[in-house]
């Protein structure tokens, strides 16, 4: 392997960092979610969290109900996002692809409800940033795994990969190899 190629990344670190850019278009208060759904290394959807299409956005309104700053500072009142996972979903039957056989790139473990909807999808494999559920839920999760509905993998952006990320995004990319090597 050469030096440049040691410097791509891999396939789950480049479907992970899409789905973080898918994140920052969330316009949800609590936290930014993303998700990419794919198929034989093609991407087919992307999602992100936020109010249901056609309705008012939380970063919008600068809250997400009157009186109360962001979903997650309530008990009581359900989150008026559509999750990440569901909105990619939402988008392939949207226009007529298949999910079945697919994985999901999340920046954030899918909830239950999203991993039943992925289970439901034909989606067979998960792989998440950062952890989300706890408690009881991870009995839920755990027996969908033990059936062998769906398999979860955490993984990670190397630091060295987002500071080259970080690099593409912030330059010009299309001019020579040479120049955008230093």
């Amino acid at each position: 392997m050469t030096i440049l190629e040691e410097k791509r990344p891999t396939w789950d670190e480049y479907f992970l960092m899409i789905a973080k850019l898918a994140a920052t278009r969330s316009t949800c208060l609590a936290f930014p979610v993303g998700a990419v759904i794919v198929k034989d290394r093609q991407v087919l959807a992307t999602g992100y969290n936020g109010s249901p299409s056609g309705s008012v956005h939380c970063t919008a309104q600068g809250f997400c109900y009157p009186e109360l700053s962001s979903c997650d500072a309530s008990s009581s009142l359900p989150s008026r996002a559509v999750h990440a996972e569901a909105n990619a979903i939402a988008q392939a039957a949207r226009h007529g692809i298949s999910t079945d056989g697919s994985i999901i790139y999340v920046t954030l473990e899918p909830c239950i409800s999203c991993l039943k909807l992925i289970i439901s999808a034909g989606i067979k494999k998960v792989f998440y940033e950062t952890n989300f559920n706890s408690g009881e839920k991870l009995l839920v999760r755990d027996s969908f795994i033990k059936d062998g509905l769906v398999k979860l993998t955490q993984i990670k952006l190397s630091e060295e990969m987002a500071k080259r990320a970080s690099f593409f995004l912030l330059n010009p990319t299309s001019i020579a190899r040479e120049k955008l090597e230093t």
